[in-house]
């Protein structure tokens, strides 16, 4: 209890330094600098700004009202990250979550780690802690990837080094932005998966995409079920060919017995169970009535 006490004490003594225009630290070369980055700092949380470069935009409220309770009962137990911008003015790095629980509950103050870091800096921060979290949704992590490579300048292969996945992972992740919007916005809200997707980017036209998407959330097809449907969508002949079954050596000859009788193409069809129909084809009226005829005569 006497450790807790004193990291607290410490905090607070941290956070009076911070507000004094005199010792202002502005980069790791300023006085008093190695004190306060890397440490715990009690931060008041009207000091603090959200940041522009977050990938997470929305957030669970369920899940918040529920990280809330925690905090209001057990306080805040990992600190925030910020980045210093100015004089007692700070921006979140990592912990919106956090940072919105805790207002929620009415704190005022709230731990946070400082960093200081320009805005490039800053958005890699960012979007690489938040891709390791566990509960982003796929679009949000493609969304991540995405503004790595665009924002910051670096290749997948460089990715791959910095955030710790395989570069085939990181282009799978790439590749669920092709998808249209509203299937993309169907796996944020968590109505598929990301096998999903990763299916239904194999379909190009957008369109036919969302006519998959329809049916998998119609009919709550599997991903192996989606995998097979868009097989069809690439081959439509091989969606459309019936599966023929060659007919039993009986319903041959009967075929051509039959065709003679009513002088008409007789069709015999067969299913894989061995059940089948006869069709008999008419031309009208009189040729139906024809055929019924001879049907009643060899009764």
């Amino acid at each position: 209890m006497a450790k807790a006490t004193k990291k607290q004490a410490l905090g607070r003594g941290l956070s009076a330094l911070l507000k004094d225009p005199s010792n202002d630290i502005k980069s790791v070369a300023d006085k008093n600098a190695d004190k306060v980055v890397g440490s715990i700092v009690e931060l008041e949380l009207g000091s603090i700004e959200v940041n522009p470069f977050q990938p997470r935009t929305s957030f669970n409220e369920e899940s918040l009202r529920e990280l809330a309770s925690s905090i209001k009962e057990l306080g805040v137990i990992q600190p925030i990250t910020v980045r210093k911008l100015d004089f007692n003015k700070y921006q979140l790095v990592s912990g919106e979550r956090r940072f919105r629980a805790s207002k929620l509950v009415g704190l005022e103050t709230i731990p946070a780690y400082i960093r200081i870091a320009n805005d490039q800096e800053s958005l890699e921060m960012a979007l690489v802690e938040n891709i390791q979290r566990q509960d982003l949704d796929p679009i949000e992590i493609a969304l991540s990837y995405q503004r790595l490579i665009e924002e910051i300048n670096v290749t997948q292969e460089e990715l791959s080094d910095r955030v710790g996945k395989n570069r085939s992972t990181i282009a799978n992740y790439l590749r669920l932005l092709k998808l249209d919007p509203i299937i993309q916005t169907g796996m944020r809200d968590g109505f598929i998966s990301m096998g999903h997707g990763r299916a239904l980017i194999n379909v190009e036209d957008l369109n036919d995409q969302l006519d998959i998407y329809e049916k998998i959330l119609s009919q709550s097809l599997s991903v192996r079920d989606t995998e097979a449907l868009v097989r069809g969508y690439k081959n439509p002949e091989e969606k459309t060919k019936p599966q023929k079954v060659s007919a039993p050596p009986f319903a041959k000859k009967a075929k051509k017995e039959l065709t003679d009788l009513f002088e008409a193409s007789v069709e015999v069809k067969v299913s894989k169970s061995g059940k089948g129909q006869l069709v008999v084809p008419f031309k009208n009226k009189e040729d139906f009535e024809r055929i019924l005829k001879l049907i009643k005569s060899e009764r």
